[in-house]
């Protein structure tokens, strides 16, 4: 699956999010305010 959206150009979405706003993204999942996946950026947890 990995290779057939590889050779077509499909590509997903993301918005990349630091540990610190976990609980902001939640809040939108609930709310169904998203568009993109989310993703946790694993630099900020060093941050935190």
């Amino acid at each position: 699956m990995l290779g057939s959206c590889g050779e077509h150009g499909i590509t997903a979405d993301v918005e990349v999010l630091p540990i610190q706003r976990v609980n902001q993204a939640h809040a939108r999942l609930e709310q169904s305010d998203v568009k993109h996946r989310f993703v946790i950026d694993m630099a900020s947890l060093a941050k935190a």
